[in-house]
């Protein structure tokens, strides 16, 4: 260790070098084990100007929304969706497209499993900013013992998930992903009756619920995404998963800020204000409960699967 102080004197090389020492494994098990990708369209081009676009756009809405409800970040959602418009517009003169707009248009369980993927993400990923504030300042939790507790939800959604997809090869992937939209609105719709009373059991109740929900939901999903494609759109169909569940990340910590942002303003959270932090709470599960009702439909909306041929 007397030989390393000096490297690990400096913070940021020491957060580098236990990177690398995480990933190298990685790096050997993939150079050892993992079979070489197979190629269908070596002559098709990279689509430079539209990835320029298109990560311009996505950028600029997401910082956008992360600097809600301040007048830059109204801006910059506006930039980003005339970016967006124009990126729709280059890609539908592009013989070789980033994006297939016309074939995500026309293939109905592809444009409705990402849609249903992109408001389940917006209604769910905000979960685990409310409650971690709500159990450390209403109920007066230290942090770490507030994560015990927010654990539940994950520990369920793993659990369930693998059953899931396994159920979502012989059961239509939209029947089970809809029935775990279900519970995870019916989860957020509890979150709704949050107050300084709740019983730690109806609170570990409910996060039993959303891990249900979500893990019924989110390999079926993704099952039914992959499974709406041909072979040539793996590539496009694996990164519109990533796509939405980053957007619907974004929407959702957007629509907390900004509806704490009307009922807190921007001063800062202590005892006086607790009845108007709760209010906010609350508010911010009624726009997630209603967003996963309206995915609810978009998840049925995505039409039967079975007996039909990918694309």
């Amino acid at each position: 260790m007397i030989l390393f102080s000096p490297f690990f004197k400096n913070h940021s090389r020491f957060k580098i070098f236990i990177s690398l020492f995480r990933v190298s494994p990685v790096i050997v098990l993939i150079l050892w084990k993992l079979e070489g990708e197979w190629v269908e369209y070596p002559d098709e081009k990279m689509d430079i100007p539209g990835s320029i676009l298109y990560c311009l756009s996505i950028t600029s809405l997401m910082y956008g929304f992360s600097s809600l409800p301040d007048s830059r970040g109204w801006y910059l959602i506006a930039a980003g969706v005339v970016i967006f418009s124009g990126f729709v517009v280059w890609e539908n003169y592009r013989e070789n497209p980033l994006v297939d707009i016309n074939f995500m248009l026309s293939n109905r369980a592809f444009l409705f499993s990402n849609l249903a993927a992109m408001i389940n993400y917006s209604a769910t990923f905000g979960v685990g900013f409310l409650l971690s504030l709500y159990l450390q300042y209403i109920k007066a939790l230290p942090p770490d013992k507030a994560g015990m507790v927010m654990i539940t939800q994950p520990i369920v959604m793993a659990v369930c998930s693998p059953v899931a997809g396994h159920i979502s090869d012989k059961i239509e992937p939209r029947i089970v992903a809809s029935l775990g939209m279900g519970f995870t609105a019916l989860g957020l719709f509890l979150f709704t009756f949050l107050g300084q009373g709740t019983s730690f059991s109806f609170i570990f109740f409910t996060l039993i619920m959303l891990g249900l929900g979500f893990g019924l939901f989110s390999s079926p999903n993704t099952n039914a995404i992959m499974g709406a494609v041909e072979k040539k759109y793996y590539g496009m169909a694996s990164s519109m998963v990533g796509t939405m569940r980053s957007l619907g990340q974004m929407f959702s910590m957007g629509i907390a800020g900004l509806i704490f942002a009307l009922y807190l303003g921007k001063i800062q959270i202590t005892p006086a204000v607790y009845s108007v932090f709760l209010k906010g709470v609350r508010g911010c599960f009624i726009v997630f409960t209603v967003l996963c009702i309206l995915g609810i439909f978009a998840s049925l909306s995505r039409g039967s699967m079975r007996g039909k041929p990918a694309g």
